[in-house]
């Protein structure tokens, strides 16, 4: 394909660049596919209307030209994007319920129910759990530099994780604790239910980056080509196909547990992303079928909890530790593999 004449991108430098990309297409990936919903699948949170809406404004530029969203990608094409960010939303205070296991003057200490976003982003501008604190704290949560839409937050667990997190009220407790997650020296503790018998004790290490091929994921990659992440595990219980696992972060990566058990062959159980909301060992019909069928709607989310939180309190300098118990959806799962699958013993494996 010969290239069109270059048209240089006319950007609205008013308005803040969210990221820029340059890609080629590959040969052979891509059949019949819209530019609007090859770059949507491709770009990370991109929202087709907003895809539309940057090739409209000229945002968007394929072999030098200026294209319309209707046109067909092929293989070869030079795509570059530039997507202009919306000015942030100030996070504002919302009531709802919270379970608080700890809080004094520096820092509280939340456990996090399934499904409720940790702060603000395209797509959750409301209802977050930094809505929620803004309201029970009187806004009295640290504030970082430039940032308004994540006031207190120190690390953050994915939406479907339940579990617990420390959240900063001063920014001088925000260093503190941000330089112990640094340092690797907080103690993060998870339970998980995985698929298939895992090694007794095993430790993953694998840099992760976003996925090429769909940049809402993230997978494991070369050394150097994205950023070092160690996970380590132990197995509790053996269930049929199933392992239970106590997982402790070295790291603190996006989606780390989740794709690194994935990477080596163990996906979390429930996992829409990484495949594990499927039969992934054993027989998969008649009665099992049947059984999972029915633990799936019971758990319609990855199976993992963030079970216990230690760390140095920034003011007194006090070792804190919290446990925190499964939430009801994740023991009933566990509970009724306890009841069909009796743990087994090394010989019976």
């Amino acid at each position: 394909m010969q290239p069109k004449h270059r048209v240089p991108i006319q950007f609205h430098r008013e308005t803040p660049v969210q990221a820029e990309y340059f890609f080629e297409v590959p040969e052979g990936q891509f059949t019949d596919v819209r530019l609007d919903v090859y770059i949507t699948g491709f770009v990370q949170n991109a929202t087709r209307s907003k895809v539309q809406k940057a090739i409209k404004e000229g945002h968007v530029v394929v072999n030098g030209a200026f294209e319309k969203a209707s046109y067909v990608v092929q293989p070869g094409d030079r795509i570059e994007i530039s997507l202009p960010k919306p000015p942030p939303e100030e996070a504002r205070p919302e009531e709802m319920n919270l379970h608080i296991i700890y809080e004094d003057d520096s820092l509280l200490v939340v456990n996090k129910p399934a499904g409720l976003v940790v702060h603000p982003a395209f797509g959750n501008w409301q209802g977050t759990l930094v809505n929620g604190l803004l309201h029970y704290t009187q806004s009295q949560l640290s504030k970082v530099e430039d940032e308004t839409i994540r006031p207190g937050i120190v690390h953050r667990i994915d939406k479907d994780t339940s579990g617990l997190l420390v959240v900063a009220k001063t920014e001088e407790a925000h260093a503190a604790l941000s330089k112990q997650f640094q340092e690797k020296t907080v103690e993060r503790t998870y339970n998980a239910i995985v698929w298939g018998i895992t090694e007794e004790h095993g430790t993953v290490t694998g840099d992760i980056a976003r996925s090429r091929s769909d940049r809402k994921i993230m997978t494991v990659v070369a050394e150097g080509e994205g950023k070092h992440a160690v996970t380590h595990y132990n197995r509790r219980e053996v269930f049929d196909h199933l392992s239970l696992l106590d997982i402790h972060l070295e790291t603190g990566r996006t989606h780390q547990i989740r794709v690194h058990m994935a990477h080596i062959g163990h996906p979390l159980f429930g996992d829409r992303v990484y495949g594990g909301d499927k039969v992934c060992y054993g027989p998969n019909a008649g009665k099992r079928k049947q059984l999972f069928r029915n633990l799936f709607e019971t758990l319609p989310r990855q199976a993992l909890h963030a079970r216990t939180l230690g760390f140095v309190h920034p003011g007194s300098g006090q070792m804190m530790r919290f446990d925190s118990e499964l939430p009801y959806d994740l023991q009933q799962v566990l509970d009724k593999l306890r009841r069909t699958f009796p743990s087994m013993t090394e010989d019976e494996r």
